[in-house]
């Protein structure tokens, strides 16, 4: 990527407020549904999507594992999917806490 460019800022979504038309790179945090040969689903009470990941991302994700992926949203001909750049574990979150901020954080930008 040359130097005076820099990537779109992954903002955090939830998956029904994914607008593959007008978001370019999310963050969202959901649970694994399904763990497939090259991507998860992940559902966070919303909806779901299909994240495809590098390999090495794929190592450690189980099922019900609660995970935030930042990615870059692709338009597909019925919704869309997101290429997964970053996976975290979200396993010693706590869910409550983590929405409260996230409504502070929102708020105030």
């Amino acid at each position: 990527m040359p130097e005076n460019q820099r990537r779109a800022p992954a903002r955090p979504k939830d998956i029904e407020e994914i607008d593959p038309q007008k978001d370019i790179r999310v963050r969202v945090v959901g649970t694994v549904i399904s763990v497939d040969d090259d991507s998860v689903t992940i559902d966070d009470s919303t909806g779901s999507v299909e994240v495809f990941l590098e390999d090495e991302a794929m190592e450690d994700l189980e099922e019900q594992q609660r995970i935030r992926v930042l990615g870059r949203v692709l338009p597909t001909p019925d919704s869309f999917e997101i290429q997964g750049e970053i996976v975290q574990s979200f396993e010693d979150v706590d869910p409550e806490i983590y929405d409260s901020v996230k409504k502070v954080v929102n708020t105030s930008e």
